[in-house]
């Protein structure tokens, strides 16, 4: 892992969750006032945390950004609004910071209030075991899981034209609930570099588009979906001048799209990772919009469980995306495997096609079409009976 520096992490367990074994509570300091910057869900039932971080970033001065796990503290009115911003006072304070320094984030069933008690007792423990080594980093990682079997985090380093060595890392939670715009997912990522607000919003905004908003698991979109971007200059003080910025760009994005793709990876229950790449599109958001149609059309997703190459689900789910098209020129392939050219069936072994289906946990599926140049990739699962089991039992 390549940590930025000028950054400590902690996770701890609080006492949200029911299960003394699982870390609960996760807390980020920058030893720097950074600039920060935030993307959110477009759900109109935005949890507490994210009507309080969308408010305040843009921004800069920000010294900690406290996340809890099992409590979304969403659809709790203005209470839970005041929870929030006290969490996120907690923590500043705790690091001996101003009480609006601070950013929240919070994660897990719906509906029901903060056990506030606990996790101000639990950003102080956290307080006092920050370090800034790969396994705080690790710890901090893991007090933002739900369902999530391990902590995804990600890492890249480069170095500027003037010689200063600059570390990017990021940490995200997400395994069920997943759709564009955006998942069931935190993440905040952050650097040792120094950007203007604007310049990390944007850059922020831009990057999510092209991977936290390229994912769907189930297609559900949930209510508390941040991904943070913290950026403090502590390893160049000097803003990133436009010879550095594309390189800087690039392996932000990097870092973004191994967090992005974690998370479908992780999904719940699942047994496939599926890459859909639309090719031959008029526009970018053409292209999107099929993908995003055959991502999370409940058919396709089952045929994959089932190994089953039914290449009339994905057609048809390009069919209904509302997009335009001549069906005479689109073609497709599984796995390599051409199922369908020019809109008409093509001979295939079928038993091969299923076999390299259930033998492999990645799947790609290639749907061409001859409308212009533009292509779109999108990730999503395959919908399993466990996924139903775990989804069932996840309240009670």
């Amino acid at each position: 892992m390549f940590l930025p520096k000028g950054y400590r992490f902690a996770g701890v367990y609080s006492g949200v969750k029911l299960d003394v074994e699982k870390l609960d509570l996760s807390l980020i300091v920058s030893d720097f006032p950074s600039t920060a910057a935030g993307v959110y869900t477009s759900n109109l039932f935005c949890g507490a945390s994210v009507r309080v971080d969308r408010a305040r970033t843009p921004g800069t001065g920000f010294r900690a950004v406290v996340t809890n796990s099992g409590c979304a503290n969403a659809c709790t009115g203005e209470r839970g609004v005041k929870d929030a911003e006290e969490m996120a006072a907690v923590a500043a304070e705790t690091i001996g910071a101003s009480r609006e320094t601070g950013l929240v984030m919070s994660t897990g069933v719906i509906g029901e209030f903060l056990p506030l008690d606990k996790i101000r007792t639990g950003i102080v423990k956290a307080g006092e075991r920050l370090g800034n080594d790969t396994a705080a980093f690790e710890y901090a990682a893991r007090g933002m899981m739900t369902t999530d079997t391990h902590p995804k985090i990600a890492s890249r380093q480069l170095t500027l034209k003037n010689g200063a060595v600059i570390s990017i890392a990021g940490m995200c939670k997400g395994a069920a609930m997943i759709a564009p715009n955006m998942a069931t997912m935190l993440a905040v990522v952050m650097t040792d570099a120094a950007l203007p607000p604007e310049q990390a919003q944007t850059l922020l905004k831009s990057t999510v588009d092209d991977t936290f908003n390229c994912i769907a698991v189930e297609g559900h979109m949930s209510t508390c979906d941040t991904v943070l971007f913290l950026a403090n200059g502590a390893a160049n003080s000097d803003p990133l001048d436009a010879a550095d910025f594309p390189a800087f760009a690039e392996a932000f994005q990097e870092v973004c799209l191994d967090l992005a793709r974690a998370i479908p990876n992780d999904g719940e229950g699942i047994t496939h990772l599926i890459t859909i790449d639309v090719t031959g599109c008029k526009n970018r958001e053409t292209a999107k919009i099929i993908a995003k149609s055959i991502a999370t059309d409940v058919l396709v997703k089952t045929a994959v469980a089932g190994a089953d190459p039914n290449w009339g689900r994905i057609v048809s789910a390009a069919g209904y995306s509302g997009v335009a098209f001549d069906i005479t020129k689109v073609g497709l392939r599984v796995n390599g495997f051409e199922l369908f050219r020019n809109g008409t069936p093509q001979k295939f072994d079928a038993q091969a096609v299923s076999d390299s289906m259930r033998n492999n946990r990645n799947i790609d599926i290639v749907i061409s079409f001859d409308e212009g140049n533009a292509n779109f990739r999108f990730w999503t699962t395959d919908l399993t009976e466990e996924y139903v089991r775990l989804n069932a039992d996840y309240h009670t």
